[in-house]
């Protein structure tokens, strides 16, 4: 049902079987995943690896009702509590696989080069399901003509701020409700140039959060004469925070009491994150201590204010998780593998490899599809 329900959106049937079979190669072949290996893999018959690859580097089919398919799909597999976006930051070598740039990976303090996707996560339980995604198009992406040609970029598609790709995510999502779950956003702002502005565009379409903010982050206190002050002075007044004993969730699944500081008061974010009745929302900051000789100092901003500090910090976790199943994406389903040098052929791969982390993570690792032998036996054509 899983194939079924995700790929029924593709017009034609050969790319259903087409699509079947890349699923299973994903899964199943070991080490790269590429088309030749994947065939190889699964005994295709001859001319099947280009079949493979015609299918995600030509076939002209849309990505974006296979993706609404596979979130529909996740949604109504597993309990839902939350929507997540992550980075995705696949290396690569020279500068023609489309998107390519030169730029500072956090997570190493290196300047690597290569592609950044943003992913769309759905967090159930103590798991991120990719379900969208978006390539980040800088430098001569954005600007030269010629490349963009070749590469096969929608006109439409530009440079533009991080924030702007979660607005697009939380449009497509809203206009897919109720077909797809409405669930508080979790969100790291932190090296977000307009974390403001992306606050209060929550504000307006009245959606709860749990975002985490750079301790520079701006916040009003007070009404009738507001204090423009930062989070990170907030938090400093010992009279203005209230602690609380949360527990602390290590990468390891182990676990410790920790302190977590809560603002007794509200705060707002500025005049822009008024919701659709044109009142100011009002919201509550939760800070993590630094740790001596441990990280700094985290803060969040949340609009739940009716759930308690442990529900929240549970819905701050999830962008581990996202960040985890960025991490599997990356070694285990071929995102590594792809050359990637059009914008519908790193889509297509994308969205392949996030219906395979899906249906692995759903229902083991066997996949309902007819054997490589019957599928050739059927005739699959490019």
């Amino acid at each position: 049902m899983f194939v079924e329900d995700v790929f029924k959106p593709l017009r034609r049937a050969e790319q259903r079987r087409w699509a079947r079979e890349y699923l299973w190669g994903l899964i199943h072949s070991p080490g790269r995943k590429t088309p030749r290996r994947m065939a190889q893999a699964g005994l295709l018959p001859a001319g099947a690896a280009h079949g493979l690859h015609q299918f995600i580097n030509g076939s002209p089919w849309s990505w974006e009702p296979v993706r609404r398919g596979l979130a529909q799909t996740v949604a109504a597999s597993r309990p839902t509590y939350a929507w997540t976006v992550a980075d995705l930051l696949i290396p690569k070598q020279g500068e023609h696989s489309v998107g390519v740039h030169r730029r500072l990976d956090a997570a190493t303090g290196r300047t690597i080069n290569c592609q950044r996707g943003i992913g769309l996560f759905l967090a159930t339980g103590s798991q991120c399901f990719p379900v969208d995604w978006s390539l980040v198009l800088d430098g001569a992406w954005d600007w030269d003509d010629l490349r963009r040609r070749r590469a096969r970029i929608p006109e439409a598609e530009t440079r533009r701020p991080v924030g702007a790709f979660v607005l697009d995510f939380v449009a497509g999502v809203a206009a897919a409700h109720p077909q797809l779950p409405d669930a508080p956003w979790v969100l790291d702002l932190t090296r977000c140039d307009d974390a403001s502005g992306v606050m209060a565009r929550f504000a307006r379409r009245e959606l709860d959060f749990v975002c985490e903010v750079d301790p520079g982050q701006i916040v009003l206190v007070g009404r009738r004469s507001p204090t423009v002050i930062t989070v990170g002075e907030l938090m400093e007044e010992p009279h203005a925070r209230q602690p609380h004993v949360a527990m602390r969730q290590s990468e390891h699944g182990s676990s410790k009491a920790g302190r977590v500081n809560v603002y007794t008061g509200t705060v707002r974010l500025s005049q822009r994150g008024v919701g659709k009745d044109g009142v100011s929302r009002t919201y509550h900051v939760l800070e993590r201590p630094s740790v001596k000789g441990g990280q700094p100092a985290r803060y969040w901003i949340t609009s739940l204010m009716n759930r308690g500090v442990d529900d929240v910090l549970a819905l701050a976790r999830s962008q581990a998780a996202a960040r985890a199943a960025v991490a599997t994406l990356r070694e285990g389903f071929g995102v590594l593998d792809f050359e990637g040098r059009s914008y519908p052929g790193w889509h297509h791969h994308m969205t392949m490899a996030s219906a395979a982390y899906a249906y692995q993570h759903l229902y083991g690792e066997r996949v309902e599809a007819a054997s490589w032998a019957d599928a050739g036996a059927k005739g699959l054509g490019a």
